[in-house]
Parts: structure tokens; sequence; C-alpha cells
């Protein structure tokens, strides 16, 4: 077995303990049983409101206090003088974080799909566009504040007072046709918001509007450019 492979199982087994975890995979489950349950069988909009706050809680959440704890416990310094480079860890990690978003989505469809009854995306291929410059977003987002944090707590803090703005402004706490009109338009423009929009425009078959799409790629280049010079191993 590679340094590499050894690494990654290590990992993994950590990730599997971590509580934050399983936090990041049935909140957003609990979300879409709770209202999944009484809503329609053509509802199209709780499905994605989920998978939604499943790729916020773990890029602005689990991804970020993971790094920073090991920033902040000297372990990507002591790795820096192993063979295995603190660079594989971040891959490692951001891999992990991947799979661990597959599972909570996968997850999230067989519920929706066998247990609740309802709509399914009505195109897989837009869908999966969408949702991958969102997550590309929200783990951007996730590694500034990796770069930025001085300790876990810190980055866990930072996580969450950043999770509730966005998310509301969204439309993910309250429906954003029940939001004032000018907060509303503001949510369009935020990371989460215009994921939110492009993926409920993709689920219902609709070609996703430009705009929420530059917004994305251009927040995934611009946030990750900054964190990239940003970052610290020690």
């Amino acid at each position: 077995m590679t340094a590499f492979a050894k690494l990654a199982a290590v990992e993994t087994k950590l990730l599997v303990r971590e509580p934050g975890s399983l936090v990041s995979v049935l909140i957003p489950l609990f979300f879409l049983v709770v209202f999944g349950a009484s809503a329609d069988a053509t509802d199209t909009v709780l499905l994605p409101m989920g998978m939604a706050i499943a790729v916020a809680l773990i890029g602005l959440y689990l991804l970020p206090t993971t790094l920073a704890s090991y920033r902040e416990r000297g372990i990507l310094r002591r790795m820096s003088t192993t063979p295995v480079r603190p660079g594989n860890l971040l891959t490692v990690q951001m891999i992990l974080q991947l799979v661990l978003l597959a599972a909570a989505t996968a997850l999230q469809l067989a519920v929706a799909g066998g247990v609740l009854g309802l709509s399914l995306p009505a195109g897989f291929a837009p869908v999966a566009l969408v949702f991958a410059l969102g997550t590309a977003a929200m783990f951007a987002i996730g590694l500034l504040i990796a770069a930025l944090a001085p300790t876990g707590r810190a980055a866990n803090g930072i996580g969450v007072l950043l999770y509730f703005p966005m998310a509301y402004l969204a439309g993910l706490i309250q429906p954003a046709r029940q939001m004032p009109a000018s907060l509303a338009r503001i949510g369009e423009y935020t990371p989460l918001g215009a994921f939110r929009t492009a993926l409920g425009q993709a689920w219902t078959g609709q070609a996703p509007e430009p705009l929420p799409l530059v917004l994305l790629a251009a927040y995934t280049v611009l946030i990750s450019a900054v964190a990239a010079r940003a970052f610290r191993w020690e």
C-alpha cells in the first residue's frame, strides 16, 4: 500500500468518527423528511434545497474546521518533514469531503424518490453541472475559511456565522417569495443563492440562466485564488 493510500485509509476512519460528518448528512435529510412528508408528489423545490443545504454544511463547516484543526495541532507542519507532503493531506481531505457529499446526496435522492415520492430531476446532466459548480464555490469558501482561521474552533464559528445569513438570503430558511423583494434580489447574487436558483431551474428541466452559472464560476476562481495565497501550512 502506498503512503497516499495509507493516508487516505487513516483519514477515512477519522472522518467516519467525526460527529460533524453525521450532522452534515442528517440535517439535510431531516429537513427533507419533515417537509417532504406533507409535500405534493410534483414538488420540485424541497430536494434541491436539501442538496444545497448539504453542500453548504460540508463546504462551510466540516471542510474548514478539519483543515484548520490540523494546522492548529501542527499536523501539517510535521507532515512537511515526511515523505507524505501536506499537500497530499489536503488532496485526500477534498476527495473524502466530496465522497461524503456524494453519499449525502445519494441518500436524499433515495429517500425522496423511494419513500416520499418526490419528483426527481427532469435531466441529470444539467443538474450535475450546476451541482458541481455550486460545490466548487462552497468548497472554495471553505478553503478560504481554513486559510484565515487561526484554530479549528474559529473555523467552526466562522462557518456557522456565514451559513445562516447565506442560507437565509438563498431562500433555504424562508422561501424567497416570502422574503422582502430587496433581500431576495440580493440573495440571487450570493454564492449559495446563485446555486439554489440554478439548481432549481435545472431540476425542472429548464436551461439555467447564464447569470447564476457565471457567478458560481467567478466565485470559485476568485475565492480559490485568495485562499491559495492566504493558506498557511503552520
